[in-house]
């Protein structure tokens, strides 16, 4: 019975937080399920990627194909 007035209280703290939390848990779901397309995510550090291994071949671009990696997994995709 002690249980049960406790989750209580904290469904009652709950709505209040969940006003500032509503732009964590969007973050939180990010990093368990991507919220946008692989495509869309990461526009900075796909354009730097793609323009590099255009200009001078993959070989030499492996600094931004990583970086570009990190952001896509910072969006919560597994590359």
């Amino acid at each position: 019975m002690g249980g049960l007035p406790t989750q209580n209280t904290s469904t009652l703290a709950l709505p209040g937080l969940q006003q500032n939390q509503e732009s964590a848990k969007p973050t939180t779901g990010a990093e368990s399920k991507p919220k946008k397309k692989i495509c869309c995510a990461c526009p900075e550090t796909k354009k730097l990627r793609d323009e590099c291994i255009v200009q001078h071949g993959e070989e030499a671009c492996a600094k931004w194909i990583e970086a570009h990696r990190i952001c896509l997994r910072a969006e919560g995709f597994n590359v």
